[in-house]
């Protein structure tokens, strides 16, 4: 192999896959926070909703899960133009991933759901509490106990996998940086070979924060990695 590595052109413009890193991040966060309240929303609906809305979430939960995300970003980003309406790539990539990832947690926290004890349900109805209160300090406690480690391995997931799909978009997330300076320094593979471990600090420094958080909310012992 007569390949020679040349990491110093890499390193001149490592603050702008920095800045990549930064948006990667915060796409992450953002996705999985209002995924997460869709899918907290959508698992109340299917357990204590009416039949109708019932049959709204699993239309919607079926779509998303068995469609590919990619698919669902470019109907955003080039379908909803043919109807007058125009969003930034970014918003395009922020609201597919919610989407997407609110479905799949809708599935993870129905498992929460079914896992907590109708004697504790029942208990609470005892003492007066509304549907919303028993979610609210009944069950929510509950699920977070049980299904937090599923709930911080699929943020790994959107992080890692999940924001890579913008670069296709033109997003200049990570790995959209990296295309961009590789198409001008032709140094693909040092590029690449530093956005990987890239990723792989990202991935290490989520899984911290998840951890602590877990512990420190939740008095879950999250492991990292």
């Amino acid at each position: 192999m007569n390949y020679t590595f040349q990491f110093n052109v890499v390193w001149r413009e490592f603050p702008t896959l920095l800045e990549g890193a930064w948006l990667t991040l915060q796409l992450g966060v953002v996705a999985f926070a209002f995924g997460s309240v869709i899918g907290l929303v959508c698992a109340a609906t299917k357990s204590f909703g009416p039949r109708p809305l019932r049959w709204i979430v699993d239309a919607y939960v079926i779509f998303f899960t068995n469609t590919p995300t990619l698919i669902q970003i470019y109907f955003l980003y080039f379908g909803l133009p043919e109807f007058r309406i125009r969003w930034s790539n970014e918003t395009c990539v922020l609201v597919g991933l919610t989407l997407s990832s609110g479905a799949y947690l809708t599935m993870i926290m129905r498992a929460g759901f079914l896992s907590v004890r109708r004697t504790e349900l029942e208990a609470a109805a005892t003492l007066g509490m509304s549907v919303a209160q028993q979610v609210r300090y009944v069950i929510v406690p509950h699920i977070a106990k049980t299904i937090y480690p599923a709930l911080a391995n699929f943020f790994i997931v959107i992080l890692v996998m999940g924001t890579s799909i913008g670069a296709l978009i033109g997003v200049d997330e990570l790995t959209g940086q990296a295309i961009n300076l590789s198409t001008i320094n032709y140094r693909w593979l040092e590029n690449f070979t530093v956005v990987a471990a890239m990723y792989v600090i990202l991935t290490f420094i989520a899984s911290i924060g998840l951890a602590l958080v877990g512990r420190w909310a939740f008095r879950v012992k999250a492991k990292i990695f």
